[in-house]
């Protein structure tokens, strides 16, 4: 697979948080997640149901960098969501022009400092 493929998967995910809309995702069958404090979920249809139910938290997304190797991307981004920024560098597996599998690693932005008087 060529990168330019493996980068439009990955962007078709990045997508879905804007468009709301995770059901033309590009995932294998038995795509897993696996992300901070939270079970791996395993299958299309487990997948796409947690991106639904965060995706209305989601403001918007700010790719930062992509980075190839193999069959592997890592895209690093910042998520603003309605309880501030998180920056994210999300491990993708791509196979067969599918994904079939994402690691999320995020921290959210320090909140800005406050002075007191």
């Amino acid at each position: 697979m060529s990168r330019e493929q493996s980068i439009a998967a990955v962007e078709a995910y990045l997508e879905c948080f804007t468009t709301k809309d995770p059901s033309n995702l590009p995932f294998a069958e038995d795509v897993t997640f696996e992300g901070p404090r939270m079970p791996k979920l395993t299958g299309r249809s487990m997948v796409q149901g947690f991106l639904t139910h965060i995706l209305p938290m989601v403001k918007s997304v700010q790719l930062k960098r992509n980075i190839v190797e193999g069959d592997y991307v890592a895209t690093i981004f910042d998520m603003e969501t309605v309880s501030g920024i998180d920056h994210v560098c999300d491990q993708i597996h791509i196979v067969d022009g599918k994904i079939k599998a994402i690691h999320a690693f995020y921290y959210p932005a320090e909140p800005p400092a406050t002075q007191s008087t």
